[in-house]
C-alpha cells in the first residue's frame, strides 16, 4: 500500500464529534483575528511567517483554541515548506482528518479532535517512521517549552 493510499484511508476514518463547541461569535471573542481566520475559517498563514516554524526547544505544541496537546518537539522536523511540520501527533486521537477538495485538488485536512479547529494538512511525503508530514499553521498552535 502506498503512503498516499495510507493517508487517504486515514482520512476516511470516522472522527468523533468534537467535545468543545462554540459559536463563531464566541470563538471570535476568544481569538486574535489571525487565529480566528486560520482555525475557524480554514485559512492558511503565509509560509515562513510564524515563529513556531523555527522553534527548536523541546516542548509541546497545543491547540490555540482549546489547549489540547497535539504534537511534541521530538516529532518535529524542518520540511523546508515554511510551516511547522511533524511526522506524528502526540496521540492519533488528538487530530481528526478530513478529505479537503478545495483549490481543485484532494488533500487531507487536519483538525483538533477536541474543538474542530483547522490546523493544516497531512501529506504522504514525510520522514520515517511514519512517512507523513503534518504541515501545521503556527497560528493554530501554542508552544510550551519543557522545564529543565
Amino acid at each position: 500500500m502506498s503512503l498516499f493510499s495510507r493517508a487517504a484511508d486515514r482520512a476516511r476514518k470516522t472522527n468523533p464529534e468534537p467535545s468543545i463547541r462554540r459559536s463563531d461569535a464566541e470563538w471570535e471573542a476568544m481569538l486574535t483575528p489571525d487565529q480566528f481566520y486560520v482555525t475557524r475559517k480554514h485559512g492558511t498563514e503565509r509560509a515562513f511567517s510564524h515563529p513556531l516554524n523555527t522553534e527548536k526547544r523541546q516542548g509541546t505544541y497545543a491547540c490555540v483554541c482549546c489547549g489540547t496537546p497535539l504534537f511534541v518537539s521530538s516529532a518535529k522536523f524542518d520540511s523546508g515548506t515554511g510551516w511547522p511540520s511533524f511526522f506524528a501527533p502526540v496521540k492519533e486521537e488528538a487530530v481528526a482528518e478530513y478529505t479537503d477538495r478545495s483549490f481543485f485538488m484532494t488533500r487531507t485536512e487536519t483538525r483538533c479532535a477536541t474543538c474542530d479547529a483547522h490546523l493544516g494538512h497531512v501529506f504522504p511525503d514525510g520522514p520515517a517512521p511514519t512517512g507523513l508530514r503534518y504541515c501545521m499553521n503556527g497560528t493554530a498552535l501554542t508552544f510550551e517549552a519543557d522545564e529543565g
